[in-house]
């Protein structure tokens, strides 16, 4: 009976596991193909919880990535002004909004800004996080402990390489940038 059990709890817990990694990777799709990425619930719960939040309800869907510093990172996530398909979006204006929900208290970790990252964006204020995100073309050492990071790249980082620079003397900003066209 001890073996039988035994056996039990430990199928138990390899599907449980599995259940809860399947539930934090995240397939973001550009027009070049699918990014898997790796969310970092335990590390960042509610930034994690929003990220989810807003691909549910599709609200990434169309964003897109506004600023692209060539050799540092790709920002996105602006789903009220930043969103192509909304009668809001405004290029110009793209990277000043968010969500219609409350700004996140910070997360911060001793989870290095590597390659591949996603990290939350937000201005001055640390409390200020809310929808929009980067990720780390390179190792950026000087956000760590300032940004709240919440994801990583596992597949398909060859793909955000891809994404259309911005001009290096306008702080990156995109004209006919690329966007998500959906994340789930």
């Amino acid at each position: 009976m001890n073996k039988l059990l035994s056996k039990f709890l430990i199928l138990f817990f390899i599907l449980t596991n599995n259940t809860i990694a399947e539930e934090n990777i995240m397939i973001l799709k550009l027009k070049d193909g699918d990014i898997k990425i790796e969310l970092f619930e335990d590390v960042a719960p509610n930034h994690v919880k929003r990220i989810k939040q807003l691909a549910q309800e599709g609200k990434y869907d169309g964003v897109v990535f506004h600023r692209v510093i060539d050799g540092f990172m790709a920002q996105t996530g602006d789903v009220k002004f930043g969103n192509s398909s909304n009668e809001e979006y405004n290029l110009r204006s793209a990277g000043m909004g968010g969500s219609d929900l409350p700004d996140l208290k910070e997360e911060f970790s001793d989870l290095p800004h590597e390659r591949g990252t996603l990290s939350m964006a937000r201005s001055q204020d640390p409390n200020s996080a809310n929808s929009q995100f980067f990720i780390c073309f390179k190792a950026s050492s000087f956000l760590d402990r300032q940004y709240t990071v919440f994801g990583k790249v596992i597949e398909g980082m060859e793909l955000v390489d891809k994404i259309k620079r911005g001009a290096e003397d306008n702080n990156g900003s995109v004209s006919d940038p690329d966007k998500i066209i959906s994340f789930k």
